[in-house]
C-alpha cells in the first residue's frame, strides 16, 4: 500500500470508478467487491522507524496485554483500578455516562478522572507493558459532554455555512477543549449522506452532497488532528452506509446497491482517508441484509486494501452484539471481519476472558489479533502518548474560551438560511421594540440539540452552560445596545405593541432512533407555534420565524403565517449570531448578511419524497436580493 509507480498513481485519481468485468453479477448480497471502488490512502500513520518500536513493543507483551488493546470500556462500568488486572486499551465517554457529580460535573472533576485512567495505565509492574490509554469522548458539536465546553452548531448547520476555514477551525478547537480536560480521541465526524430526512440522526450529517462532505470531511480532520497542536484523534464514522436506509430507520438495513456506496456513501472516507484519519467507526446498520460490523468484505477488502486506510477500526456500542452468533460479551466473527477494537461500555469483562480464549483456540487468528494490536498502537505512537506526561495537558481555560465561543458565533450567523423575506421585515433597526417569543425564545438546551450534556440532551437549564447565550439573551443584547427594546414572552403576550415580533420555535431535543419520524410533518396535531404565529399576523404585528431543527421538515403553513422565515437548525450555545444576522444598525442597516444555503432540499410535503420541494438543496436568500445594504 505504499509502494510507487502507476498503482500509487492511480490512487491518487479517487474520482475515477475502475470498472471491472462483471466476475461477480450472481454475488452474494452484502458483498463488496473491491475492485470497483476507487482508491485512497492514509497518510501520516506508517513509517518504518515507528513499525520497528511498535514490533519491539508487541514482542514483549502477553497475550493478555494484546487482547486488552482492542477492548474499550465505558467509564460507567469501569475504575481505574480495573486496569491493573485488565489491560484495556481504550476508555470511552458515550451519551449519558460522566464523573463524580453527574452529568453537570465541573471541568476540573473530567480532568481528575481522564487522569487517572492514564495513571493507572502507565503504572510499571512487574510482567506489564505500560501503554498509554486512548481516552475518548462523543464530539457532535463539540465536546458538549462537558459542562462550560463551547458548543457549535450541529453539523446541519455547518453544511449549511459552504466554508471550508470554517470547518477546519471548529476542529481545532474541539480538538484543543478535549484535550483540556484530558482527552486523547474524539468520536467525530459523522460522514452519513441521508437520503431520508426521517432518519434521526440526520443532522448529525454536513449534506446531501457527496462532494461537499467529502471535502469538509478533510477539512474537519485536517483541524482536529493537524491545526489543533494538541495529540487528538479524529473518527470518520459510521462505515458504511448509516444514511441509506430504508425509511430513514436508524440501524436499518441499506438495499442500495454497490454502485450507490460507491457513488455517495464512501465519499466522505475518501476525504478522511486521504486527510490521514487515524480511526474508523462501522455502522450498527446492514447493507443487503448483512450487519456492517460481520461483513469482511467491506471492512477488510473495501477500507483497509482498495482505500488503503491504515488506522484503526473500531465498533459502535455494542454494535457486534446484532451479529448472528454473537453476543456482547463474545464475537471472534467481528474481529475476524476486520474490527481492530470493539466497543464494549458494560460487557467488557466477559468480552475480555471470551476473547483471549478464542484466540488461545485458534477461533481469532493470532496473525489477526497482531494485525488489530498494531493497528492500535499505532495510533498512540502517531499521537506521541509514549511518553508523555500529563503535565503536557494544554490549559483547563481553554474550555469554552473567548476564541472558541467567538469562532461558534462566527459559525450560526453562517449557518442561517433564510428562505422568506417579505416587506423586507428583516434586517431589524436595533432602535425598535422587539418581542420575542415561542418555546425556543430563551432555551439554550432546545438550540443545542441532543449530544449535549447527555445522550437526548432533554432536561437542560439555562444555568447548565455558563458563559453561553440564549437566542433571547442575543437578541436583547443587540438591541438595547441600538437604544430599541426587547421582551420577552414565550406565549407572545406584550405589555406594549411590538414594531416585530420573533417567534422562536422548533423540535425539542432527540438522539439516534428517537430522533426517528414516520413523516417530515413539523407539527401534524395542535401546533401553538401556528397558533401564536397567527394570532400576531392578525393583529398586524409582522413575524420572523426562528425555525429550530435538526432536518428540514414541512412547515408551510408557518411560513405561510410568517413575513420572514429563517432555518436556524440547532445553533448551540451562541445564540448571539443569530442577532447578528436578524438585528441590523438604528438605522435598519444590516451588519452581517445572510450567507448560508440550504444543505438539503426542503420538502413541500409530509412524505419523504426527495423530488418534491418547496425549496431546492442550495437555496438561500440574500439582503441584497432585496436592495438592501
Amino acid at each position: 500500500m505504499t509502494g510507487t509507480g502507476p498503482a500509487r498513481r492511480a490512487r491518487a485519481a479517487h474520482g475515477l470508478l475502475v470498472m471491472m468485468p462483471c466476475a461477480w453479477c450472481a454475488a452474494a448480497a452484502g458483498t463488496a467487491h473491491p475492485g470497483l471502488w476507487p482508491y485512497a490512502h492514509s497518510t501520516g500513520l506508517v513509517d518504518t522507524a515507528t513499525e520497528r518500536r511498535i514490533g519491539a513493543l508487541m514482542a514483549r507483551m502477553s497475550l493478555e496485554e494484546k487482547v486488552g488493546q482492542v477492548i474499550q470500556a465505558d467509564i460507567d462500568s469501569i475504575v481505574p483500578a480495573d486496569l491493573r488486572r485488565y489491560p484495556l486499551g481504550s476508555i470511552m465517554v458515550g451519551g449519558d455516562p460522566a464523573p463524580s457529580g453527574g452529568v453537570r460535573a465541573p471541568p476540573e472533576s473530567w480532568l481528575a478522572m481522564t487522569r487517572a485512567f492514564r495513571r493507572t495505565a502507565l503504572e510499571r509492574r512487574a510482567s506489564h507493558a505500560p501503554i498509554p490509554l486512548l481516552m475518548a469522548i462523543d464530539a457532535a458539536h463539540g465536546i458538549a459532554h462537558v459542562r462550560g465546553a463551547t458548543v457549535f452548531p450541529q453539523q446541519i448547520g455547518l453544511g449549511a455555512a459552504r466554508d471550508p476555514d470554517l470547518i477546519r477551525g471548529v476542529g481545532a478547537a474541539t480538538a484543543q477543549e478535549a484535550a483540556a480536560v484530558g482527552f486523547n480521541w474524539v468520536l467525530t465526524p459523522t460522514l452519513a449522506i441521508p437520503q431520508d430526512l426521517r432518519w434521526g440522526r440526520t443532522y448529525e450529517s454536513w449534506s446531501e452532497d457527496p462532494a461537499l462532505v467529502r471535502d469538509y470531511a478533510g477539512q474537519m480532520v485536517r483541524g482536529l488532528q493537524k491545526e489543533s497542536g494538541v495529540p487528538v484523534a479524529a473518527t470518520a464514522k459510521h462505515f458504511l452506509g448509516d444514511g441509506a436506509t430504508a425509511g430513514g430507520r436508524d440501524q436499518g438495513d441499506a438495499s442500495v446497491t454497490e454502485q450507490e456506496l460507491i457513488r455517495t456513501h464512501v465519499q466522505g472516507y475518501i476525504g478522511a482517508i486521504d486527510a490521514g484519519v487515524m480511526t474508523v467507526m462501522v455502522s450498527y446498520s446492514s447493507w443487503q441484509g448483512l450487519k456492517l460490523h460481520g461483513n469482511r468484505s467491506l471492512l477488510t477488502g473495501v477500507l483497509k486494501g482498495r482505500l488503503g486506510f491504515e488506522g484503526l477500526v473500531v465498533g459502535d456500542w455494542n454494535g457486534h452484539n446484532q451479529l448472528d452468533g454473537c453476543s456482547s460479551d463474545s464475537c471472534p466473527r467481528a474481529m475476524n471481519a476486520g474490527l481492530d477494537m470493539f466497543m464494549a461500555p458494560d460487557s467488557w469483562q466477559g468480552l475480555f476472558q471470551h476473547t483471549l480464549l478464542q484466540v488461545r483456540a485458534g477461533e481469532i487468528p493470532m496473525s489477526r489479533l497482531d494485525d488489530a494490536v498494531r493497528r492500535v498502537v499505532r495510533v498512540k505512537f502517531r499521537l506521541g502518548l509514549f511518553g508523555r506526561a500529563a503535565a503536557a495537558d494544554p490549559p483547563l481555560d481553554w474550555l469554552g474560551n473567548r476564541e472558541h465561543r467567538a469562532l461558534a458565533r462566527r459559525a450560526v450567523r453562517e449557518s442561517l438560511v433564510l428562505l422568506k423575506n417579505e416587506r423586507a421585515v428583516l434586517p431589524i433597526r436595533s432602535s425598535a421594540h422587539v418581542l420575542i417569543a415561542g418555546a425556543g425564545a430563551n432555551d439554550i438546551g432546545q438550540q443545542c440539540g441532543g449530544w449535549t450534556l447527555s445522550w437526548q440532551g432533554v432536561g437542560n437549564h439555562n444555568a447548565d452552560f455558563p458563559r453561553a447565550d440564549s437566542i433571547y439573551a442575543g437578541i436583547a443584547s443587540a438591541v438595547e445596545s441600538g437604544g430599541g427594546t426587547a421582551e420577552l414572552s414565550v406565549e407572545g403576550r406584550y405589555a406594549r405593541r411590538p414594531d416585530v415580533a420573533i417567534v422562536v420555535y422548533g423540535e425539542s431535543p432527540y438522539a439516534e432512533s428517537l430522533g426517528d419520524r414516520p413523516t417530515l410533518d413539523y407539527q401534524s396535531g395542535a401546533d401553538a407555534a401556528l397558533d401564536l404565529l397567527r394570532r400576531l399576523h392578525e393583529a398586524h404585528v409582522p413575524v420572523v420565524s426562528v425555525f429550530l431543527s435538526g432536518r428540514p421538515l414541512q412547515v408551510q403553513p408557518e411560513i405561510d403565517a410568517s413575513d420572514a422565515f429563517v432555518a436556524a437548525w440547532l445553533p448551540g450555545t451562541e445564540g448571539a449570531g443569530i442577532a447578528d444576522v436578524l438585528i441590523g444598525d438604528a438605522a435598519g442597516l444590516s451588519r452581517f448578511d445572510f450567507s448560508g444555503t440550504l444543505p438539503f432540499g426542503w420538502p413541500a410535503a409530509p412524505q419523504a419524497d426527495r423530488t418534491d420541494l418547496a425549496f431546492p438543496f442550495g437555496y438561500g436568500l440574500r439582503y441584497r436580493v432585496y436592495g438592501m445594504k
